[in-house]
């Protein structure tokens, strides 16, 4: 009997250090994890929770808010403010059209600098030059490259004899010379291929050579499979930064012409530096959260039945 109470004090105090010992270590870790934490408290959770209060007040920086409820919400809907709706119809466009084309292009430049050409080296360079250069310093070029009188662009296309593009000066052609500066700014992607591509291993490869294989079989059943997490890395930050263009508008085309390039960013800047309706840009910017919230979840949900991970088995 006794022998039994003191193996039963033993585990007892045993159990006690352990959650001791669990205690100390969880305090550490919090410890050590405190300045993430605190970054991500004041710098992420605490201006989204601010833009969310502040979309139901009527705010101009002068004086207090002013709580009215639905109202910011209710004029976005019924098209009170007016460049809403051209704003939301002119980032679908440009988002719907330049990710898949930014994800096709960069894919497409990973696979021919991942094969044995030339001075592979000097091209991965120079197609990533431009996601260096600073992006309000390459819309000037480009601004003045495609201005429809005395452009570059322009005069080559006089000379091959080719109809010339008002370029940014077109309400029709204006969303669609952005998506064209998209893609020479696909760089940073191209890259991110390139480093998955060079892990796929060279064994698999070499197995639809010994079954008979060409190079679209390689393509199809090995590099794509293998790619596809990559493929949904690259499209869920893809979607985000397109859903939150703001320099190309700002600096190329002011919004214009014709409202035609109100960008989704652009127009809450607009709101809410330009005419101070904080209230009404706070509701805008937390649509636009939620939006880009519910594009990533759709994303990951897609990406169970179709994304490749190492280790498991594909659709699990």
């Amino acid at each position: 009997m006794e022998l039994s109470q003191q193996v039963e004090r033993a585990a007892l105090k045993k159990t006690k250090n352990a959650r001791a010992r669990g205690r100390i270590e969880l305090l550490y870790g919090l410890l050590f994890a405190s300045p993430v934490l605190l970054g991500f408290l004041l710098f992420v959770l605490g201006p989204i929770l601010i833009t969310f209060v502040l979309g139901f007040t009527e705010y101009s920086i002068v004086g207090k808010p002013k709580f009215v409820g639905l109202q910011n919400y209710t004029r976005l809907f019924t098209g009170a403010e007016p460049f809403f709706f051209a704003a939301v119809k002119s980032t679908m466009y440009y988002v719907a059209v330049s990710v898949p084309l930014g994800i096709l292009f960069a894919f497409l430049l990973a696979l021919l600098l991942n094969s044995k050409i030339k001075a592979r080296g000097f091209f991965r360079s120079v197609f990533y030059l431009p996601v260096i250069i600073p992006l309000a310093a390459s819309s000037m070029v480009w601004m003045w490259m495609l201005q429809p009188d005395f452009g570059i662009v322009n005069y080559v296309l006089r000379e091959l004899h080719l109809p010339t593009s008002q370029w940014l000066s077109s309400d029709v052609m204006v969303i669609p010379t952005f998506i064209l500066f998209s893609l020479w700014l696909t760089g940073n992607t191209m890259v991110i291929f390139l480093a998955g591509l060079q892990n796929i291993p060279s064994q698999l490869y070499e197995a639809i050579d010994v079954d008979g294989g060409h190079a679209g079989h390689k393509l199809w059943y090995i590099t794509v499979p293998m790619s596809s997490s990559i493929i949904l890395f690259n499209t869920v930050i893809g979607f985000v930064n397109a859903f939150q263009t703001f320099v190309q508008p700002t600096v190329m085309t002011q919004g214009g012409p014709n409202n035609a390039s109100y960008l989704f960013v652009y127009y809450l800047f607009k709101e809410g530096f330009q005419f101070s309706k904080f209230g009404s840009a706070s509701a805008s910017a937390f649509l636009l959260f939620l939006i880009i919230l519910l594009c990533t979840a759709l994303f990951f949900k897609i990406s169970n039945t179709m994304v490749y991970y190492e280790g498991q088995d594909r659709g699990k």
